[in-house]
C-alpha cells in the first residue's frame, strides 16, 4: 500500500500517540501488579503522560486546518488521532479509579484485563510504525479485534461471577466500573483497527 501524497508529520503524531499509550499501558500493568499501594504514583505518571497526548492531538488538528494536501483523508486523520486519544483516555480513567477506590486487594481478573490492554498497546504502536512505512496493517487489525473480543468475554464472564459472589454495594460497584473501564479501552482500539480498515480499503 503507497499513501501518496506524504506529509510526515501525521504519521510521526500517530506513532507517538501509540508510544504514550504503550507507556501508560506498561505503567498500569506494573500498579496493579505490584499492589494498590503503588497505584497512585502510577496514576500520576499516567496523568503526565494523558497531558502529552492533549498536546500531540491538539497539533494533529491544527496541522490536520492548516494542510491542503494531506496523507489520508482528513476524517481518517481525525477519526484515528482521536480514537487513539480514547485509548490513552482510557487507560488514564481506569488508573485514576483503581487508586481513587483503593481496591485491596486487586482482582486476578483486573490485572487480566491490564495484561490484554498492554498487548492491545503494543500492537498499536507496531501498527502505526507499519502505517508510517506503509506495511500491511491487516494483520495488527486482526489481532486488536481478537483482544477486544477477549476482554469482552472475560468481562461479561466476571460481571456475572461478582454479581453472585460480591455483597457489599459499594465494593461491587468499584469493582464493576473498573472492568468497564478497561474492557471500553479495548473497545477504543478495537476503534482504531476499524479506522485502519477502512484506510487500507481506500488506499488499495
Amino acid at each position: 500500500m503507497r499513501l501518496l501524497p506524504r506529509e510526515e508529520k501525521f504519521f510521526g503524531h500517530f506513532l507517538r500517540q501509540a508510544q504514550l499509550i504503550a507507556e501508560a499501558s506498561s505503567l498500569l500493568l506494573e500498579g496493579v501488579r505490584a499492589g494498590n499501594a503503588h497505584l497512585a504514583e502510577a496514576a500520576a505518571k499516567i496523568q503526565e503522560l494523558e497531558s502529552k497526548g492533549d498536546e500531540i492531538i491538539h497539533d494533529i488538528f491544527t496541522r490536520l486546518n492548516q494542510t491542503f494536501i494531506t496523507p489520508l483523508d482528513p476524517e481518517d486523520i481525525h477519526s484515528l488521532s482521536s480514537s487513539l486519544d480514547d485509548v490513552l483516555d482510557g487507560i488514564e480513567d481506569a488508573a485514576y479509579r483503581m487508586a481513587a477506590y483503593r481496591l485491596e486487594p486487586i482482582p486476578p481478573q483486573v490485572v487480566e484485563l491490564c495484561e490484554i490492554v498492554d498487548s492491545c498497546s503494543k500492537v498499536l504502536v507496531a501498527a502505526m510504525e507499519d502505517l508510517n512505512q506503509d506495511k500491511p496493517l491487516l494483520a495488527h487489525c486482526i489481532e486488536l479485534n481478537r483482544l477486544e473480543d477477549t476482554a469482552d468475554k472475560l468481562v461479561r464472564r466476571v460481571l456475572a461471577e461478582l454479581f453472585r459472589s460480591e455483597i457489599r454495594p459499594i465494593a461491587l460497584i468499584k469493582v464493576k466500573e473498573v472492568y468497564e473501564v478497561l474492557e471500553a479501552t479495548t473497545d477504543r482500539c478495537e476503534d482504531v483497527a476499524d479506522t485502519l480498515q477502512g484506510v487500507v480499503v481506500k488506499n488499495s
